[in-house]
């Protein structure tokens, strides 16, 4: 039976589970936390919004293109798509499901690369991070084989 990989992650933690087949249950294979996510957007910036003169009489604050809160959701994204794409590379898994809360499932579906990809059976948009396995098995056991 092939081996299933299931990531369960949120914006700062992320658990990669194996089930090597009916019966075997879950098994963690690693736990990712990036501390980062949870600062508030004020503690990630190291300074104030600069300012910018303007036409006309007010003045203009510079502001960045993307939160700090969301730049670190993306990088954390990266990190959580290198573990699953070097994990496909050395055949440590035939298939992938994701379980993340749907805003970040978008930014993990927009930065893991196109091979892994299609190794993703499943999705689901749910924070499972802090549910126990044996629940947590119950809660996935519509896609895969326990």
């Amino acid at each position: 039976m092939a081996i299933t990989w299931i990531l369960v992650a949120n914006a700062s933690l992320a658990k990669l589970y194996a089930n090597l087949g009916p019966n075997k249950g879950l098994q963690l294979v690693k736990e990712l936390i990036h501390p980062e996510s949870r600062q508030k957007n004020s503690d990630l910036v190291s300074d104030r919004p600069g300012s910018m003169g303007a036409n006309g009489t007010g003045g203009g604050t510079m502001r960045p293109q993307t939160e700090p809160k969301q730049h670190e959701a993306k990088v954390f994204a990266q990190e959580i798509a290198q573990a699953l794409y070097q994990g496909r590379a050395s055949n440590a898994f035939k298939r992938a499901i994701l379980v993340a809360p749907p805003s970040f499932m978008g930014v993990l579906n927009g930065v893991i690369d196109g091979p892994t990809a299609q190794l993703i059976s499943d999705r689901f948009e749910k924070d499972y991070t802090k549910t126990p396995e044996p629940e947590l098995s119950e809660r996935l056991a519509s896609a895969i084989y326990l």
